[in-house]
């Protein structure tokens, strides 16, 4: 069962965290709490389900150099990548690898913990399984937008507490719904979590 009092207490990550190289950043994110305060109050969860995405990755954002769209990936590590996609949704990642190199995690799934009532209202739904397993669901949960683009991961508005007590058993698995680079397993999830986004 989750410490859900111990995890709310941890400190942010610092930035040393995300200097380390993208792959381990992404699996070690697994166990972290992702929080969200607003003037509606705070949310949070532990992160279950996370994917890596590097420079030289043609499934990444960055894999055709810098744009207007993806200049945050190429900015400090530590920082929120927040980007619309389909129209209709945000999902957010944090930025890896040393400044002017444009890698990132996305953050695909989070254990709710702390504001599930306020996810609820928000995402319209009452199962706690499907408030945060998938990583437009978790934008949609804790409020997160594109004003949040850029924003320091260690922000009163939104931060990475860690480390967190990493999960037993880690899977790695290709990423979803990318075409190029399908057979990488990057993406990690934490195998005994019921809210993660897909098996």
């Amino acid at each position: 069962m989750t410490d859900r009092v111990a995890l709310l207490h941890l400190p942010p990550l610092p930035t040393d965290f995300y200097l380390q190289p993208t792959l381990e950043a992404a699996r070690q994110l697994l166990g972290c709490v992702l929080v969200r305060r607003t003037a509606e109050g705070l949310t949070a969860g532990r992160i279950v389900e996370a994917e890596a995405y590097l420079g030289d990755d043609p499934a990444s954002h960055s894999s055709r150099g810098r744009t207007a769209r993806n200049a945050v990936m190429f900015g400090p590590p530590g920082r929120a990548y927040v980007y619309f996609t389909y129209g209709i949704h945000w999902c957010m990642n944090a930025v890896t690898a040393p400044e002017g190199v444009g890698e990132a995690a996305l953050i695909r799934a989070l254990e709710p913990l702390e504001g599930i009532d306020l996810m609820r209202r928000r995402r319209g739904v009452e199962e706690i399984r499907l408030l945060a397993s998938g990583p437009a669901r978790l934008t949609q949960a804790l409020g997160i937008d594109g004003s949040l683009n850029g924003v320091p991961l260690e922000s009163e508005a939104l931060a990475i507490l860690g480390p967190g007590e990493p999960p037993a058993r880690i899977v790695e698995a290709p990423r979803v719904g990318v075409r190029e680079a399908a057979d990488r397993l990057w993406r990690f999830y934490d195998a005994d979590s019921r809210f993660v986004s897909r098996r």
